[in-house]
């Protein structure tokens, strides 16, 4: 007897992606709307560098939503392929979710994504997230606000926070009537299919921006460099965890990397101790983390580094 799960005639599928301007919640939303935890956040713009994928799976849907970087102004090749790469994310999902500021009202920034958007023939949403952070009494001017910069377009509004929920349920209903009819394209049980190297360099940058946000915003990278289980690795039988974890830590000056190490090594301890601690919920396991810092100086700047940490070109 077979062990699959019947699928719906009506059952839908399909990719959405997120699009918006640096620190409007992107990422913030995609782990509300999976439940868990799939890409990091941070008070820092620009947080988001790679097109993470999360899955979230329903009873009537799967829906892969793409979350992109920010959309911005670059000032350096890091951040050049960044935009290329929210950009080019357009033209490869069934539909594209523009994510505003509600709280705030249309900038330069919106607006440029907005006609950007405009000249593609897919079928774009707008949510206006941040909503629970708007008074009352502004409700109405915010939202016409918008309205008025969106007045060309049609494009269904909602408005949400991917802090408190509060309007994602019917987001989630509104994204899945654009998905085309199919079955599911990944395990239910799956939420993301970032590779794990990737995730877990993620969850060390997240720790980096969140305890040196105004040193060192953004000029860091993680790379790791090796993942093993416990047992496989040598004169570390004493360790209590699961696996273990070698990571550098890359920035662009000395002064940063005194920064990143502190005061007798205080705090790449306590980023450490942050960062094993995601970990350990991402793998449902214990970890032994070992980090190194690196300067290299200009890096963002640099084709063959970022090849190597993992920022291609598209």
């Amino acid at each position: 007897m077979s062990s699959v799960e019947p699928i719906s005639k009506d059952y839908r599928s399909g990719f959405v992606a997120l699009i918006g301007r640096p620190n409007v919640g992107k990422s913030t939303l995609v782990n509300k709307l999976i439940g868990e935890k799939v890409a990091i956040t941070s008070p820092v713009a620009q947080t988001t560098r790679n097109r993470l994928r999360a899955i979230l799976t329903t009873n009537n849907a799967q829906m892969v939503m793409v979350d992109t970087p920010g959309i911005h102004k670059p000032h350096h090749l890091l951040g050049e392929r960044l935009v290329q790469s929210a950009k080019s994310a357009i033209g490869e999902v069934d539909v594209v979710l523009l994510l505003l500021e509600g709280c705030h009202p249309p900038g330069r920034g919106d607006a440029f994504i907005v006609k950007l958007l405009s000249q593609q023939s897919i079928p774009v949403m707008v949510a206006l997230n941040k909503w629970d952070l708007v008074q009352e009494e502004d409700c109405k001017q915010k939202e016409d606000s918008y309205i008025n910069m969106l007045q060309e377009t049609k494009w269904p509004m909602h408005r949400c926070s991917a802090i408190s929920g509060e309007g994602c349920e019917d987001l989630v209903k509104a994204l899945t009537s654009h998905l085309p009819v199919g079955p599911k394209l990944y395990p239910p049980e799956i939420i993301s299919d970032q590779p794990e190297r990737i995730l877990l360099a993620e969850l060390i940058r997240e720790q980096v921006l969140l305890h040196t946000r105004e040193e060192i915003p953004h000029s860091v990278a993680v790379k790791i460099d090796r993942v093993e289980e416990i047992q496989s690795v040598k004169n570390k039988a004493s360790i209590n965890a699961n696996i273990a974890v070698l990571a550098t830590i890359f920035v662009e000056r000395k002064s940063q990397k005194g920064i990143l190490i502190g005061k007798g090594g205080a705090m790449l301890k306590t980023i450490g101790q942050g960062a094993r601690l995601q970990m350990q919920a991402l793998i449902d396991g214990s970890v032994y983390l070992e980090l190194f810092v690196k300067v290299v100086p200009a890096w963002r700047s640099k084709p063959a580094r970022l090849a190597e940490l993992g920022y291609e070109g598209r």
